[in-house]
């Protein structure tokens, strides 16, 4: 059957709808993917032939589980947790766990789709997964959370290892979360082995694994920026989210001669026009990764900033502008509020956060746009160093580690501008990452056969 772009796109998103009824995210991530590798995909019919691409859309395996745990007061709850198992053609999967009241098996294919191509974009040899639970730790005791964490691996230890499946955190799981998840797991395997990444220093984790996908996040802008003869230098930086990746996309902005003016979470942002130096962010990481605190405290300790209720941030005048919480946090609206105000950089933090019509006009304005799965693949990347590491029984420096992922960044960015130069000269992202991430795994999925 001869296919255009356009017919290829509309056949296989049909394909995939009937087969995935409602799960509206997961249409969403794998109709942006299509959409960029349909002229590709058409021009090399034998991937058609071989229905590489339904194959990629299509798990390899998915476990859902129940998560019975108990209360501080005594009571019996019940949550379900996940393990999405979406490709292993280059590697073993690869992916975090997310705990999050929003959690739901749409989200968890959706993320894991992302993950195998943004796996691919590291040059390392991992595969794509995600995994995690509508468990929300927020409010919580740390002796519910260690509860649960044991209830959740005690059923999925079956199902991941350190040459299978290696999980690590993402939003609601950090390094307490990660502690009780590999003590459970050692405990019920009897072996100590790097099957989590984002593990402590003392026991098995890698320098700079925290920072890791804020800190990629500001070297591929940088790249980005570059390109247009730019830097970080003097520019206004809007970001999104106030846990991990916002912290140190925050700190590495800052470094690199940004002022960054928001951060947010969801109940509001704030507004700080003096920006949020090194001090104000100690008090944002103490305030989140201790205290559990919300953003709006922010303004108590420092008044002359603004408090946002139930609203993001993208409606302030800004230079770049650094979505780093949650999917779909950029509307149409919101997009065209930022080129308005100036925006001219946008370069997304988290797995994502732009619509389909905010994508559409960031390029259709001209401006610097990268999708998640290039610009923020650093944290996956690290933790894949995390993984050698482990394997090696070895521990490099934080320079060592930095100077990896500045490598990976770069690398990935040049893979963007190889796939995703026009005639013009102009950079689609989206179309360089999803194109030199896909090649990747299609090349290794047909020379293994139909598995």
């Amino acid at each position: 059957m001869y296919y255009t772009a356009e017919s290829y796109v509309k056949d296989f998103m049909d394909g995939i709808i009937a087969r995935n009824p409602g799960e509206n995210e997961f249409h969403q991530a794998v109709r942006e993917v299509v959409t960029s590798l349909a002229p590709y995909i058409v021009a090399h019919p034998y991937l058609i032939d071989r229905k590489i691409m339904e194959r990629i859309a299509e798990p390899e395996r998915v476990i859902i589980f129940r998560v019975p745990w108990i209360d501080d007061e005594g009571n019996v709850q019940i949550n379900r947790g996940f393990r999405v198992q979406m490709n292993s053609a280059i590697g073993p999967y690869k992916g975090g766990i997310r705990f999050h009241a929003s959690v739901n098996l749409s989200i968890m294919k959706f993320l894991a789709f992302e993950q195998t191509f943004k796996n691919s974009l590291t040059t390392l040899p991992m595969g794509g997964a995600k995994g995690g639970s509508d468990f929300n730790p927020r409010g919580k005791s740390d002796d519910e959370v260690m509860k649960f964490c044991q209830s959740f691996m005690t059923e999925l230890f079956r199902h991941i290892g350190k040459d299978t499946d290696v999980p690590a955190g993402d939003i609601g799981v950090g390094g307490r979360e990660i502690g009780y998840l590999f003590g459970q797991y050692k405990r019920l395997r009897d072996e100590w082995g790097g099957v989590l990444t984002g593990k402590g220093l003392g026991w098995g984790g890698s320098p700079l694994r925290p920072e890791a996908t804020g800190y990629g996040l500001c070297y591929f802008t940088s790249e980005m920026l570059a390109t247009r003869g730019d830097s970080f230098e003097g520019k206004t930086v809007l970001v999104s989210g106030s846990g991990n990746v916002a912290q140190h996309a925050t700190e590495k902005a800052t470094q690199l001669g940004g002022k960054v003016v928001t951060m947010s979470d969801s109940n509001g942002f704030i507004y700080d026009p003096d920006g949020i130096d090194a001090e104000k962010l100690a008090y944002v990481k103490e305030l989140k990764n201790v205290y559990r605190g919300r953003i709006r405290e922010y303004v108590e300790k420092y008044p002359t900033a603004t408090y946002y209720p139930d609203q993001r941030p993208w409606c302030i005048k800004c230079d770049i502008a650094l979505p780093c919480a949650t999917q779909n946090e950029i509307n149409e609206e919101e997009a065209k509020m930022l080129i308005a105000n100036g925006c001219t950089c946008v370069a997304e933090g988290a797995n994502m956060p732009s619509e389909p019509g905010a994508i559409a006009v960031f390029q259709e304005a001209g401006i610097l746009y990268s999708p998640g799965k290039a610009s923020n693949a650093g944290g996956v990347a690290t933790s894949g160093l995390e993984m050698t590491q482990n394997s090696m029984r070895l521990k490099w420096t934080p320079e060592e580690v930095d100077a990896q992922l500045h490598r990976i960044m770069k690398d990935i960015h040049e893979a963007c501008v190889k796939y995703g130069k026009d005639e013009n000269g102009n950079v689609n992202y989206v179309n360089g990452a999803n194109i030199a991430g896909f090649i990747k795994v299609a090349d290794a999925m047909m020379a293994q056969g139909l598995v």
